[in-house]
């Protein structure tokens, strides 16, 4: 992709190793100046949607003050998109202590409304009664095992009682949890990976938040806090939240890792299964 940016558009960076973590590619690199970015690319998706959708969504929450990333450079490459993004300091967060928990659910509320008046970007996708493009399949759960099965029934159900797409103003992240956090000095530094953001509501992101803190050790008392928060949100708000990410990680469990990690998914999403 370097090789890339650097035929198409004359933009030269030196590579410099891959960023840890993650599931997606992404790259240290330099620019000619010194200065350091990260590259990161999406396979078989448009610059123009992300222009009008992820990027447009950071830019808003970057006006308020918010700690998301600046985009430096977007490229059209083939099939993928080559995204080049301020480096912002700070390491992720291994485990979330009460005073992350504190500074997460303020950046949290900082999304509310930002949006408002920007019909032109996408509302959030729940997927609830059908495929998303490469995840949220439904297929994987019917067949697996009796558990996967109930629990995408009750999955449709959701989404029969439920609009297709989550309402709101608010800047949603969709996949807002501690490895897409940055932090250094006892603050929150950075919140990275907006690729897949769009418009809805804001509290969508902490039915994630708790999704993500279920693979990762927390202190004593934060994940009773954070389910605290979700028992006050209204259940048109809740329920179908909990839906889509119940599915999103089960299938991809299903897909990419071990019966085990499906298990621990499924352990988790029957929690609030009614």
């Amino acid at each position: 992709m370097v090789d890339a940016l650097d035929a198409q558009a004359g933009v030269r960076l030196t590579l410099e190793g891959a960023c840890p973590g993650g599931q997606v590619g992404a790259a240290y690199v330099r620019w000619t100046d010194g200065h350091r970015s990260v590259l990161k690319w999406r396979p078989h998706s448009s610059a123009e949607e992300l222009r009008a959708g992820p990027l447009a969504v950071t830019e808003a929450l970057r006006l308020a003050g918010y700690p998301a990333p600046a985009t430096e450079l977007v490229a059209q490459v083939g099939h993928a998109v080559v995204m080049v993004q301020e480096l912002l300091p700070g390491g992720k967060i291994d485990r979330l202590d009460h005073r992350s928990l504190d500074q997460v659910l303020q950046l949290n509320e900082l999304q509310a409304g930002r949006l408002s008046g920007r019909t032109d970007i996408p509302a959030v996708d729940l997927h609830l009664n059908e495929d998303g493009a490469g995840y949220c399949l439904h297929g994987p759960l019917r067949e697996h095992n009796r558990r996967s099965a109930a629990l995408e029934r009750w999955i449709a159900a959701v989404g029969a009682d439920s609009r297709p797409r989550l309402a709101g103003t608010d800047a949603v992240h969709m996949d807002f949890h501690p490895g897409n956090m940055l932090a250094g000095g006892g603050a929150i530094t950075g919140v990275v990976d907006w690729d897949g953001a769009a418009r809805g509501d804001r509290r969508f992101d902490l039915v994630t938040l708790r999704f993500g803190i279920h693979a990762q050790e927390t202190d004593p008392g934060v994940t009773q806090r954070l389910d605290a928060v979700l028992d006050s949100l209204p259940e048109d708000v809740l329920r179908p939240a909990w839906a889509h990410m119940s599915l999103r990680m089960v299938d991809w469990a299903i897909r990419h890792f071990t019966p085990g990690d499906v298990e621990h998914w499924l352990d988790l999403a029957e929690q609030r299964v009614s």
